[in-house]
């Protein structure tokens, strides 16, 4: 097993078997998806968060051995490679450790040092090193080196001169690096102070000190974004002494040497003009890229999510977009999401003809029979929410309403796709389709924005972006395909997040699609421009034909696999197509089998014999039915009717580092804070709580001035 494969199979706990053939299904090309849904047997059935995981830890491992071999023949290059450096190039464990091995071989712009061995100095950097010099002779051997011609004036000069090459020696020495890095991180501080007599957000940092090692990530970020907008001077403090007494414990020789006083001052030099800047730099961009890291994990888990939220099938939806002047934006859509009529109502401020947009609000009601309205929880959502509950109030009809999150809309409604899409509609009327499909499917509607726009994360506009993209593009491929799509019905977005499939691809089966008629079976694909044998076997078993040709392209078994369906139904004794409707008699039949011998009988593994039974049981399946639907709401409350004690029930809209804030339905969220969630400990709200939990909380502090409210759920 080669070395990458041995680190791996340590570092993620797994068997031989699992390393080799995910790292070969990874180089093979396959998607994540295709291998967590197709390929458990070969995995050990690794699911999709840990698939990408290893495939990162994979790449970062691949470069760090690239790196390797290239410091290895730089190093040669000079003719400095001896056999000891090239184990310990083979030993480097980081890119970090690797650089610092490289650093005294790396080409340097002219430093103090490389001018003081222009100077002829080096051999007495050497001397003063060695420290064999325990008599007065020392001033006298100096004298050897003084020489104006090469700009050295005097004995002092020629001294200071080897000093700065003893300085730039001890900076490039990587063990002392290592070790000066991890007494940092042990014992050092990072400190903030104000740059500027205002107030900001950030006056809770304007003086403030934490170790290190215990900094919260959610508060290096804030401090970095103060730091960044000029409010905060940040940097880091250490106990300059103990990185002083290790130098010396390191350099000086016993007995003492008349140099040995050189070497302690070019060691002071060499940490707080060289060593110090450069391990502050490095500290903070580790524990900047660590808190991003944090950072985009909460954001994806937050973004699963919400893009999991159930959805509400086969209602007639008005989806409001709240505005003030410029008025309410409306459009109704239908079961399938076809806009039956937009039209814009002024509803929000005093002046306005309230009565006048009721009866229009209410006729729209009627004539397209809507079941429920959705909000967006902008500018004026809670103006608009007054209006429509008072509207719905004074109707037979029984209509509710949601607040739903509205972040990306906007965007949407602005983007080239958007346009294409509507390009008849103006931009805000766009935007409340937008926010009324998302009721009816969030999954479908969510991917056609940008997921940095969503609004679920914390400070992402701090961290490595392209991180961040491929974090949150991976979550939204698991989502599609943990879902699936309707092959008949899916947009050119929807279907460009299925595995194998690219925005091209796309496009080109909406295309087929217009010109010969809905698909009757999932081998037409392969009749689609540009999609292939191998983007067919990543992508079939996720595309649904609901009332095809053949009953299992409506379910999630894969078509490499329809032979083994086949011949489990039969040998069951069912049909396929009855096999839904005798569910529970299908599934005892099972229960009887060997599960061993009746995989080995139809050439297939049990995991994925698990799986075939699962979807022949429930074709057409969507894993979001199970989940709770959100809240829906026909009357109001407003932050002045609560009161601290009242008990009410909630949706949880954001996941951050320290509580979660809950939609308890008076415009303005509430905060949970993580002391008050659980009655166990927890190090993370993430452990117990998730976007679009709907959850029972207990008022514990009100601000109705600030408009900020204190929730409990251990409480309630």
């Amino acid at each position: 097993m080669e070395p990458i494969a041995l680190r791996l199979k340590k570092e993620f706990d797994l068997k031989d078997f699992q390393v080799t053939n995910t790292i070969q299904l990874i180089e093979e090309g396959n998607t994540i998806p295709f291998i967590a849904r197709y390929r458990k047997e070969k995995t050990g059935e690794l699911d999709d968060q840990r698939l990408r995981k290893f495939a990162d830890r994979l790449t970062y491992l691949r470069n760090l051995e690239e790196r390797k071999t290239e410091v290895s023949r730089l190093i040669a290059e000079q003719e400095k490679l001896t056999p000891e450096l090239e184990e310990q190039i083979r030993k480097a464990e980081t890119l970090q450790e690797l650089e610092d091995i490289y650093r005294p071989y790396r080409p340097k712009r002219r430093t103090r040092a490389t001018i003081a061995k222009e100077k002829g100095l080096e051999p007495l950097a050497e001397l003063i090193l060695e420290q064999n010099i325990r008599d007065n002779t020392f001033f006298e051997r100096v004298k050897a080196f003084v020489d104006s011609e090469k700009g050295v004036e005097s004995v002092e000069d020629a001294i200071a001169g080897a000093m700065d090459i003893i300085a730039e020696m001890i900076s490039d020495n990587a063990d002392f690096r290592k070790h000066i890095r991890r007494l940092t991180m042990q014992k050092g501080l990072l400190v903030s102070k104000a740059a500027k007599e205002e107030d900001s957000v950030y006056r809770l940092y304007y003086d403030f000190s934490e170790p290190l090692s215990k900094i919260a990530n959610h508060r290096l970020l804030a401090i970095n974004r103060g730091e960044k907008e000029a409010y905060l001077k940040t940097g880091i403090s250490m106990e300059e002494e103990t990185v002083f007494q290790y130098l010396n414990s390191q350099l000086l020789k016993t007995p003492p040497s008349v140099t040995g006083e050189y070497i302690e001052e070019a060691a002071k030099d060499a940490y707080k003009r060289l060593i110090a800047p450069s391990i502050e730099n490095e500290i903070r961009g580790e524990l900047t890229e660590r808190a991003g890291e944090d950072a985009i994990k909460l954001f994806s888990a937050n973004l699963h999510s919400l893009l999991l939220q159930p959805p509400i099938k086969g209602k007639v939806v008005l989806g409001l977009d709240p505005a003030y002047r410029t008025g309410c934006k409306i459009a109704v859509v239908d079961e399938t999401g076809k806009v039956l009529a937009t039209t814009v109502i002024y509803c929000t401020l005093e002046h306005h003809d309230k009565e006048k947009a009721k009866q229009v609000f209410k006729s729209l009601i009627e004539k397209y029979n809507v079941d429920l309205i959705s909000i967006g929880n902008g500018t004026a959502s809670k103006e608009s929410e007054i209006f429509v509950a008072d509207a719905i109030s004074e109707m037979q009809k029984d209509v509710k309403y949601v607040v739903v999150n509205e972040s990306g809309a906007s965007v949407y409604s602005a983007s080239e796709l958007g346009a294409a899409e509507f390009p008849d509609y103006d931009v805000a009327l766009r935007s409340a389709v937008s926010i009324a499909r998302r009721l009816q499917d969030p999954l479908a509607e969510l991917v056609k924005i940008d997921p940095k726009s969503i609004g679920v994360g914390q400070y992402q506009h701090d961290m490595n972006q392209k991180r961040l993209s491929q974090a949150l593009d991976g979550v939204v491929e698991d989502c599609v395909n943990s879902v699936g799509v309707d092959l008949n019905t899916a947009s050119p977005s929807l279907l460009s997040h299925i595995a194998g499939i690219n925005a091209s691809i796309a496009k080109n089966i909406v295309s087929y699609r217009e010109e010969n008629g809905k698909f009757e079976d999932r081998k037409q694909l392969l009749k689609v421009s540009k999609l292939g044998q191998k983007a067919y076997q990543q992508c079939a078993g996720f595309l649904r034909i609901p009332g095809g040709k053949n009953p299992l392209d409506n379910t999630s078994v894969h078509p490499e696999s329809y032979d083994a369906a086949m011949a489990l139904a039969e040998k069951e004794g069912f049909r396929l197509e009855e096999i839904s409707s005798k569910k529970a008699e299908f599934m005892e039949k099972l229960k009887q089998e060997n599960l061993n011998s009746l995989a080995e009988q139809l050439g297939i593994g049990v995991p994925t014999l698990r799986d075939i039974a699962d979807s022949v049981a429930r074709p057409g399946r969507d894993p979001r039915d199970e989940l709770p639907k959100p809240t829906l709401r026909s009357d109001l409350l407003s932050i002045e009717n609560l009161s601290v004690g009242m008990v009410l029930t909630g949706t949880v809209r954001n996941v951050i580092d320290f509580g979660a804030f809950v939609d308890i339905g008076v415009h303005q969220d509430g905060l949970v804070h993580v002391s008050q969630i659980s009655n166990q400990y927890i190090k993370h709200p993430m452990e117990v709580l998730h976007v679009g939990d709907v959850v029972k909380v207990k008022i514990i502090d009100l601000d109705v001035a600030k408009k900020r409210i204190s929730l409990s759920i251990k409480e309630a």
